[in-house]
Formats: C-alpha cells, structure tokens, sequence
C-alpha cells in the first residue's frame, strides 16, 4: 500500500470511540475531530462542519446541513463506494482501499488537517450506518496523524 505523505502519515486504526486524543502524537490536530450524520441537527461546539461525500445526500438543503465546507474530492472514489456499499464484512478491506486513495490525494486529506489545527472539526456524512464509513475512518487518520 502506498505510503501518506508525511504531513498526513497513515495510523493504526484505533477505534471509532478511542479516548478523545488518545494516540496523538506531537504536532497532531489540536482539536478533535467528531463525526456526526449531515442527517443531525447541528450543535453549537461543532466548529467547522465538513461533508465528506462525493454525492449531496438526499433531503437535505444546504441551510439545514450549516457546511463550512463540502470536500467531494477526500471521499471515496464511485468505483470503492460502489463495491462497498456499506457491507460490515467489507469493512476491513475498504479501510486499506480508502486510505490507499487517500495517499495518492494528500490535498484534500491537508485541508481537513488545517482545519482540525484552527478548531473543532466535525466531519459529515449521509450514510445509515454509523460505523462502517469513510467519515470513521478519516477521522481515525487525523486524530492519529503526526505532521
């Protein structure tokens, strides 16, 4: 598998529900990273509220999601998505094809890095399940990232 670069250096997966900064090294986020459904209201300690879909999800007006940002190109490629399709007993097999992707796009992994450096940052996503996401395992990468 390919290699992150080293501002965005790969972690072991720790858990969706790790210890809020358990595992950080220096130099990582200052701040943590949440993920919540772009389906959920949003809360005032949210911070910057980033979509990590490729696709808008459906039902939901651009009001009502209060996006700072909406990062389709940190997603998952159609072609992933579309084999996952969110199958628990693909799981482990996307993550290593997700962050695969992730090491060949380090530009848009870099902007959710800058941003979880200046503030609170929830990563979006429109899925169903809540653990079998790329928003789990983005926020996996940088609550875990040295840089």
């Amino acid at each position: 598998m390919p290699r992150l670069p080293r501002t965005v250096a790969q972690a072991p997966h720790t858990g969706a529900h790790a210890q809020e900064g358990a595992g950080r090294q220096h130099g990582a986020p200052r701040y943590p990273v949440r993920v919540r459904r772009v389906y959920d209201p949003a809360l005032p300690d949210d911070g910057a509220r980033v979509l990590v879909d490729r696709l808008w999800p459906r039902g939901v007006s651009k009001e009502r999601a209060h996006l700072t940002l909406w990062l389709k190109d940190v997603a998952p490629s159609t072609a992933l998505r579309q084999w996952f399709g969110h199958d628990p007993a693909l799981w482990d097999d996307f993550q290593q094809r997700y962050r695969a992707e992730l090491a060949q796009n380090p530009d848009a992994l870099n902007q959710l890095v800058s941003l979880a450096q200046h503030g609170p940052l929830t990563l979006l996503f429109g899925a169903k399940d809540t653990t079998h996401n790329e928003a789990i395992v983005l926020a996996d990468i940088l609550n875990n990232t040295a840089h």
